[in-house]
């Protein structure tokens, strides 16, 4: 399986101030709380599990699954 190239936090913020595109909009349009979408990028958030998690993986902060099995955190 090929493994993508994760970004980092400023790479995400650079692209979405080249795409004109919000952290607020970006996280209402993925299903996400705009507070936790910038406590990641802000790095307040460690995104190791829950929400914070689905958010890094979906960024490309961090390399893993996103599964629903019922509970947030």
């Amino acid at each position: 399986m090929e493994q993508k190239r994760l970004k980092t936090r400023d790479e995400i913020l650079s692209d979405f101030v080249r795409k004109g595109k919000s952290i607020r909009s970006w996280a209402k349009e993925n299903g996400f709380e705009p507070g936790v979408v910038n406590g990641v990028l802000k790095g307040r958030l460690s995104g190791r599990i829950g929400t914070a998690h689905q958010v890094a993986v979906m960024l490309g902060l961090k390399d893993g699954e996103i599964v629903e099995d019922g509970s947030d955190d």
